[in-house]
């Protein structure tokens, strides 16, 4: 059985505040865009039957109070998923009405191990301020940990990091990982869940994201993780994924993509499990071998990534 994390990183967007537009346009683009965003997720999840993990940024409530979160939080825990911790610094220096004028360093990686600590507490408490349960997993905004990170986390109780994220390493995901480790491992007395990889192209690393892979390389990685009996499969999806930039309209593809994945993984429950980090899922040690590069899948990749950027993103 091969544990799977389907992961949803839960945020306001920086780009729509330095954009100058009000919080309630904010939170649309960046919580409920275009009628895809967390409702339509939910609603999916639900259908298929699947557990997934919501990793929620509570800082812009620094910014602009805790009902700016609090709803998407209480509509998670209603639909039974579970919520974690998810940071992105920045918002700690920014101003409701500056249109992103003032904002703090962005990267959790450019703080010392206090200032780490110091800040993953205080979004702790106003993730659980906003009525979140005690979380027990983290991650950073950008993936942007290292080792300090790791060590404030365990200090703090955290159990759980999937911070780690091979393509994106070793800046801004600097954990002291070799790039291609997707096995989970403990590290610095937490255990580490990193995102899963492929490798598309002899040598290069691309994560298993929505946006990211096309269905067949889904499909392919699915398998070769129950091939190949991998503990633990961590899929990263966002709550503005499925729509354009913008935030004004469903990019087909993307929640085409998403569809296919709760199908497939709705068809497979007794070798793919999806998991909540609250479970407290423990794993064996072992490796995971990365799904080598086929070229026809990526060639199909790269076409509905143009057919995505062009026509999705540009239609109005």
């Amino acid at each position: 059985m091969t544990a799977v994390f389907l992961t949803i990183d839960t945020e306001l967007m920086w780009r729509h505040h330095a954009a100058g537009l009000p919080l309630v346009e904010q939170m649309a683009r960046s919580l409920e865009p275009a009628g895809v965003g967390i409702a339509h997720q939910l609603a999916t999840l639900r259908r298929h039957g699947l557990k997934a993990t919501f990793f929620v940024d509570p800082m812009p409530t620094m910014v602009f109070g805790l009902d700016a979160i609090r709803p998407v939080i209480e509509a998670i825990l209603a639909a039974g998923q579970e919520v974690q911790l998810h940071l992105h610094p920045n918002w700690s220096g920014a101003r409701a009405d500056d249109a992103g004028e003032r904002y703090a360093r962005f990267n959790l990686i450019e703080y010392s191990l206090d200032e780490q600590r110091a800040l993953l507490s205080g979004a702790r408490d106003l993730l659980k301020a906003c009525g979140a349960p005690e979380p027990c997993a983290f991650r950073a905004g950008s993936y942007a940990a290292n080792d300090d990170t790791l060590t404030a986390l365990a200090e703090l109780g955290f159990a759980y990091d999937s911070s780690h994220n091979g393509a994106d390493a070793p800046w801004p995901s600097a954990i002291g990982l070799d790039r291609r480790q997707i096995a989970p491992v403990s590290r610095n007395n937490v255990t580490e869940v990193p995102v899963t990889l492929i490798e598309d192209t002899p040598g290069s690393l691309r994560h298993f994201q929505i946006c990211a892979v096309s269905r067949g390389e889904m499909r392919a990685a699915l398998d070769h993780a129950i091939d190949r009996r991998h503990a633990a499969v961590t899929i990263v999806g966002h709550s503005f994924e499925l729509a354009n930039r913008a935030g004004t309209r469903a990019n087909r593809i993307h929640v085409t993509r998403f569809e296919a994945l709760c199908a497939m993984l709705a068809d497979a429950p007794s070798t793919l499990q999806t998991t909540h980090f609250r479970d407290r899922p423990t794993f064996a040690a072992g490796e995971a071998v990365l799904l080598g590069p086929s070229v026809l899948r990526t060639r199909w990749r790269q076409a509905e990534q143009l057919w995505s950027n062009w026509i999705e993103e540009r239609a109005a």
